[in-house]
């Protein structure tokens, strides 16, 4: 089973990956935590990360090649290996969504657009969780860091492209995912929403809330 943590940065995406996977372990999970891309052997890792992630907002070159020679391959390695180990759970933080996010927002460039009107060529997960936080939270939360980037700073100052980046995250990609869920994580602790996650992922609980914020609604 996949899980998949994304939204703005200083979203709490971090706090989430580590709260979820203490829950799953304490109901008897085996988890996997992870960054980047999925399938173990991918050919262009390694000339991916000499391209600035940082930039990839202004960059067409950046978001392209993400999209095209890592995620678009990377989605046929995952579906042509062979599956998971049977009961361990994978939780990814951050994949595809906030390339495609980012591309959009700080764009709109060309291969973002078009990942946005064939999401599902991309890998699905069990469950998609994307975050979201006011800005006032974000801005509290990127002061306690030492150093932080201009992605960063720019998720927090312009309101526009965060705006965006959101609706692009939850009303264009979070189309593929067999379950999302979005929380405002200045509303809700990192227990509760762990909880949440770990229940629909699961099946334990008939109801899971839809924790939309009225914001998303009108970015959207």
């Amino acid at each position: 089973m996949r899980v998949l943590v994304d939204g703005l940065d200083l979203s709490g995406k971090t706090t989430l990956v580590t709260a979820l996977a203490d829950e799953l372990e304490a109901r008897g999970r085996s988890v996997l935590t992870h960054k980047g891309l999925l399938a173990p052997r991918h050919p262009a890792r390694r000339l991916l990360r000499k391209l600035p992630l940082v930039r990839q907002p202004d960059s067409t070159l950046v978001t392209t090649a993400y999209l095209t020679a890592g995620y678009v391959l990377d989605s046929l390695l995952v579906r042509t290996s062979a599956p998971d180990q049977a009961g361990t759970v994978l939780i990814q933080d951050g994949y595809v969504d906030r390339t495609v996010a980012f591309g959009m927002a700080g764009g709109p460039y060309l291969a973002a657009v078009l990942a946005l009107r064939w999401p599902r060529v991309f890998t699905p997960f069990d469950v998609a969780v994307h975050l979201h936080a006011p800005a006032d939270a974000r801005r509290t939360r990127l002061g306690t860091r030492e150093k932080p980037d201009a992605v960063d700073i720019r998720g927090v100052e312009d309101a526009e492209f965060a705006a965006t980046f959101t609706a692009m995250l939850t009303r264009g990609m979070g189309r593929r995912h067999k379950k999302l869920l979005v929380f405002d994580t200045s509303a809700h602790s990192p227990k509760e929403m762990a909880t949440a996650v770990a229940d629909a992922l699961l099946g334990t609980s008939a109801t899971v809330p839809a924790l939309v914020p009225g914001e998303l609604e009108r970015a959207a």
